[in-house]
C-alpha cells in the first residue's frame, strides 16, 4: 500500500519538498513549542503515512513522551537506552532497518518494524529527538535523514 500512495503523491524527495514549505509555515511565528511539535508529528504522519511519529523532550535526564501520531508510546527513555536513547547519547541520526536487530531496543509496539531517530539539537547539546517508526522493514534512507534533520534545524 505504501508504494501506491508514493506513486499517488510523488518520490519521497518530491514528498519532503512539498511538505517543508508547509511545515516552515505552520511553524513561523508561533511560539509555543509543543503546538509546533504537534503540528509537524501531524503533518509527517499524514503525509507519509507512517506507524508512529512523535517527539521525545529531555527532561530531568530522561527523555519524555511529546506530541506524537500513532499509537500509544512508551513514556521515558533513559540515556542509552534504546534507539530513541542511544541517538540522543551519541547525538546522532539513527537509522534502523530491523528494530529486533538493535541491541537493546525498546518495543514500545510490537507492530513497529523499522525507525528513524534524528537529535534536535540547541547550543551542542541534544534536547529532544524526533522518533518515526514504521511497520515496514527498511522503511527510512538517506533521503528521509536529510529531510528529517533540516526538519528539526527549523524547530526553536
Amino acid at each position: 500500500m505504501a508504494e501506491d500512495l508514493t506513486i499517488l503523491k510523488g518520490s519521497k524527495t518530491e514528498q519532503y519538498e512539498s511538505l517543508l514549505p508547509q511545515i516552515k509555515a505552520l511553524i513561523e511565528g508561533e511560539t509555543d513549542l509543543i503546538a509546533n511539535l504537534a503540528n509537524i508529528a501531524g503533518a509527517l504522519k499524514e503525509q507519509f503515512g507512517w506507524f508512529w511519529v512523535g517527539f521525545y523532550l529531555v527532561k530531568e535526564e530522561q527523555l519524555v513522551l511529546g506530541p506524537f501520531q500513532g499509537p500509544v508510546a512508551c513514556t521515558r527513555i533513559n540515556k542509552g537506552r534504546g534507539v530513541c536513547g542511544t541517538s540522543w547519547a551519541k547525538a546522532e541520526t539513527l537509522i534502523v532497518p530491523d528494530v529486533e536487530k538493535f541491541p537493546g531496543h525498546i518495543a514500545c509496539s510490537s507492530l513497529s518494524r523499522s525507525e528513524i531517530v534524528v537529535p534536535m539539537l540547541r547550543d551542542g547539546q541534544v534536547w529532544g529527538v524526533l522518533d518515526v517508526d514504521s511497520d515496514a522493514l527498511s522503511a527510512f534512507d538517506e533521503v528521509d535523514r536529510k529531510f528529517l534533520e533540516s526538519i528539526v534545524q527549523n524547530i526553536k
